[in-house]
Parts: structure tokens; C-alpha cells; sequence
């Protein structure tokens, strides 16, 4: 039987574990189920997915944001108009 923690974590049994699949840093769905609770391994569609596919995906995200940096670089902060203390005071005048 399994025991929640103080912070509401909860440990998987090993044996369920292994026969469902779960590994650490998966993710479980909690469903309620009338007066029980299921817990059912969230489906990760890039779960399946080989170390250098991800790394492929990591790299095309990487170039696409330094494209959109390149195409709106941002000012020096002497040319934006503001200071970042003008920020904070600006800020604290409508809340408190």
C-alpha cells in the first residue's frame, strides 16, 4: 500500500511500474473514477522519439529563434525611452 507524503507525493509501486511502463520523470494522468482515483501514464507523443530526432527538433527551434532575433534585434536600453527604475515606479503606482 502506498502512503501520500506532506507534499502529495505519492510513489509508484516498482511492480506496477515495470508492468505499465512508467519511468522516473514520466508523467500520470489522476482521473477520477466515482470513489476511486486512477492513475494512467500520460501519453507523450515524442516519448518514442531517438536522442538525435529530438536533437534535430531542438536545433530547427533554435535557428527559427535566432532568425526572429535577427529580424527584430533589440535596442541598447539608452534608446528604448525608459530606465528600468522608471519601470518599477511605474509599477508600484497603480498597485500599491
Amino acid at each position: 500500500m502506498g502512503r501520500v507524503t506532506s507534499k502529495l507525493q505519492v510513489t509508484i509501486p516498482k511492480a506496477v511500474a515495470d508492468q505499465f511502463g512508467i519511468r522516473p520523470g514520466d508523467e500520470v494522468d489522476w482521473v477520477p473514477a466515482g470513489e476511486a482515483v486512477r492513475v494512467v501514464p500520460a501519453k507523450n507523443k515524442r516519448s518514442g522519439m531517438q536522442a538525435h530526432e529530438r536533437l534535430k527538433l531542438f536545433d530547427q527551434a533554435t535557428a527559427r529563434q535566432r532568425d526572429r532575433e535577427a529580424a527584430h534585434p533589440l535596442k541598447p536600453a539608452a534608446e528604448r525611452g525608459w530606465t528600468r527604475q522608471e519601470l518599477y515606479d511605474r509599477g508600484l503606482v497603480g498597485g500599491h
